[in-house]
């Protein structure tokens, strides 16, 4: 029986990715440098900022790239004031709140900006445990992180989902042995399913997805 949803949060729980290259492109562009889109998808997106950090500066010290990261997110929080769930999001939590399915989120953003944007989208509460990087002891695209929320939630990845729409968090729930639903709002589905996703939609509302819950439910 399913007793378990994993989720991301960038890109998964909200499309969020066009507001963090907007904030890095702003930030690089005032070092003189440039930041495509083909370069965020391909380099950055769904990564942590240490990672993210050494691939943009690969020859600056650490304190660099801690001091960016930080004005990264500040600038983020800026541009984010509200956000808007992802279509179908809402009717899976109230779904697997009446069934008693416990919900974490996994994520490799930093605690403030999960905080702030689950506060931004009205899902304070609704998460529990909230799962972030910078607190374990390896990021996505390692596995620790979902085996870490299996483990806080009680659960056995084959009664559990995960929800990502990175290659690097596909990786790391399909690593953990949990089936993944891709989401389209920052790759294509044929790159998530290389990846490792089970299945591949464009939110929460896809029939296909329905389907996979309610034989899991045992429905």
């Amino acid at each position: 029986m399913l007793d378990a949803l994993l989720f991301d949060l960038d890109g998964t729980l909200a499309d969020t990715d066009k507001l963090h290259l907007l904030a890095m492109q702003q930030l690089l562009h005032e070092d003189g440098r440039t930041l495509t889109e083909a370069q965020f998808e391909a380099h950055i997106s769904g990564r942590a900022n240490a990672d993210l950090c050494r691939y943009l500066f690969p020859d600056r010290p650490l304190s660099e790239h801690l001091l960016f990261a930080e004005r990264k997110e500040a600038r983020f929080r800026e541009l984010s004031p509200t956000l808007q769930p992802t279509p179908g999001l809402l009717r899976l939590l109230e779904y697997a709140q009446g069934r008693r399915i416990g919900m974490a989120v996994v994520t490799n953003a930093p605690r403030a900006n999960a905080e702030h944007m689950l506060a931004a989208l009205g899902l304070e509460g609704r998460f529990e445990p909230v799962l972030v990087a910078e607190e374990l002891a390896r990021a996505k695209p390692d596995p620790l992180p979902y085996l870490t929320g299996l483990q806080r939630l009680a659960a056995r990845a084959e009664t559990a989902l995960a929800f990502e729409d990175s290659l690097p968090g596909v990786q790391a729930a399909s690593g953990a042995g949990i089936f993944t639903v891709g989401l389209t709002t920052s790759q294509s589905a044929q790159a998530l399913m290389a990846a490792g996703a089970s299945l591949a939609v464009a939110d929460f509302e896809d029939a296909r997805l329905w389907e996979v819950i309610a034989r899991m439910s045992g429905r």
